[in-house]
């Protein structure tokens, strides 16, 4: 009975002994000065010189900014199982020990070591971060970056490593370390000279779309003012956004700087039309200068090249001295294409112990027909109109029309017959038209005259002949300016 009752109380203790234990891991104090909540744990400008010895493990959240740490030993995160953020900025960091993040969260999504002392990225550095999505190691003094130093990392979609001091870059690493998910690599303002075009090209469109190159210290040459230009056609947002900020040097001086997308007169001689990723398909107008680059996995890699045309014709450095030039990099030039130059143009590269080759079908299409008529026969359009106007101006202020005679209309037979009877001659028809009112006396050289003046229009003066109207031959001269009125249509003031 004793032993049931015994044996039955040690399942409590047991229990009891269980929770004390995983208190202990889960409970660890908060460090001094540190800011601790239910995930986060906050201990910045707090002039440490090391990672805390002892931290909670339920921190999902970890900063430690502006401290004086100057590297990560090894399993210096060990136990943090719900880390995912983890702030490491503006420190004085200079080394990751191999193993530094071992044991740690394997959720860590977010890495910051920017603003430290960093001076070269190695292939220990960040082998333990499969699920890490963002790296930021700007503003650094990293001069040069492994090509595995960024394998493994599967998971990472954005790198940051601008302002650095880097001289090249391994853009082959992203094919072969399996980076698939990366869209955004900013390696601005750094020191890079030359880019690899045909690592570049085969980088995933995402990634192509995504990668910042401003502010370097490229030289000056077509094949690097044509991939921008490709980027630039297809709205990049690293070319949108920046377009002051890319600028290249003029035979490599430093203090020649030219920024190629707001001055593009210095590439006019690379008016062509360039496709760095190289299609296996291009199609050009005919007379259009076209660019095409031998694109192998040799490129880059001390390699020879040559071209064979379809009209099997051999190409070598310099080309033909006539419509095609080559270039030691294996870029060929078509100056000007016609249609006949149309077909598969095969591009060999020899390596020391392998051949690669790269076929290209280029299309030459016609000109169009109405590209030369047109500007002609719009300008010569507007000239015939303007001479036309200006005849038509002249004609209107210099030629005088001609005058014909006035157009006389009939008055009533009875009107005319009876202004005949009271007057009884020419003189007397003209004096009843100009004087409405008729006249104080008819009678005698001292006849008077209404002092009333009234403004009339005359009208012709007509008398009947033998049943017929005819218009008064003669006029008398004191009636000059009764005769004028009557053409002018213009009203005058009689006494």
């Amino acid at each position: 009975m004793l032993a049931a009752v015994l044996q039955g109380a040690q399942w409590p203790l047991v229990v009891l002994m269980v929770c004390v234990r995983l208190s202990a891991v889960q409970c660890v104090a908060c460090p001094p000065r540190c800011l601790c909540t239910a995930d986060i744990l906050s201990c910045p400008a707090l002039d440490l010189d090391r990672v805390p010895a002892a931290l909670p493990a339920s921190a999902a959240t970890l900063d430690l900014s502006h401290n004086r740490i100057q590297q990560l030993e090894p399993g210096g995160f060990q136990g943090l199982l719900q880390l995912e953020v983890l702030r490491l900025a503006h420190n004085q960091l200079s080394a990751i020990r191999p193993g530094a993040f071992r044991n740690s969260s394997g959720r860590l999504r977010h890495l910051d070591l920017s603003s430290n002392q960093l001076l070269v990225l190695k292939q220990s550095d960040f082998q333990e971060l499969a699920a890490l999505e963002e790296l930021l190691l700007f503003n650094n003094r990293i001069k040069h970056v492994e090509s595995t130093a960024l394998s493994g990392l599967t998971g990472l979609r954005k790198a940051y490593l601008s302002h650095n001091r880097l001289t090249d870059f391994p853009f082959f690493s992203v094919q072969t370390g399996g980076l698939r998910q990366l869209t955004l690599l900013d390696l601005s303002s750094n020191r890079l000279p030359k880019l690899p075009l045909a690592d570049i090209s085969d980088l995933p469109p995402a990634l192509q779309g995504g990668l910042y190159l401003h502010n370097n210290s490229l030289v000056c040459d077509c094949a690097m003012f044509a991939l921008f230009r490709l980027w630039e056609q297809k709205g990049f947002p690293s070319v949108r956004f920046f377009r002051q900020e890319h600028v290249c040097l003029v035979a490599g001086v430093q203090r020649s700087g030219i920024r190629f997308f707001l001055h593009r007169r210095y590439f006019e001689r690379c008016n062509v039309t360039a496709a760095p990723q190289q299609e296996a398909s291009v199609s050009v107008r005919a007379g259009v200068p076209l660019l095409l680059h031998c694109v192998t996995s040799l490129t880059g890699h001390g390699a020879t090249f040559f071209w064979l045309t379809p009209q099997l014709e051999y190409l070598a450095p310099p080309g033909n001295n006539g419509s095609i030039r080559m270039f030691a990099n294996g870029s060929l030039v078509m100056v000007a294409p016609q249609e006949q130059d149309s077909g598969i143009y095969v591009c060999v590269a020899q390596g020391k112990r392998l051949n690669d080759s790269r076929e290209v079908n280029v299309t030459v299409l016609p000109r169009p027909a109405t590209d030369a008529a047109e500007p002609f026969n719009t300008g010569f359009t507007t000239l015939l109109g303007c001479v036309v106007s200006l005849l038509l101006v002249l004609v209107y202020l210099y030629l005088t029309p001609c005058r014909c005679p006035p157009w006389h209309r009939p008055r009533p037979l009875a009107a005319s017959a009876q202004s005949h009877g009271k007057e009884g001659g020419a003189g007397s028809a003209q004096s009843s038209i100009l004087t409405p009112t008729p006249p104080a006396s008819t009678e005698g050289p001292g006849r008077k005259v209404s002092s009333n003046k009234h403004v009339v229009f005359l009208e012709p003066i007509r008398e009947q002949q033998n049943g017929r109207l005819r218009a008064e031959p003669q006029q008398r001269a004191g009636e000059t300016d009764s005769y004028m009125s009557v053409f002018s249509d213009t009203p005058i003031m009689l006494p």
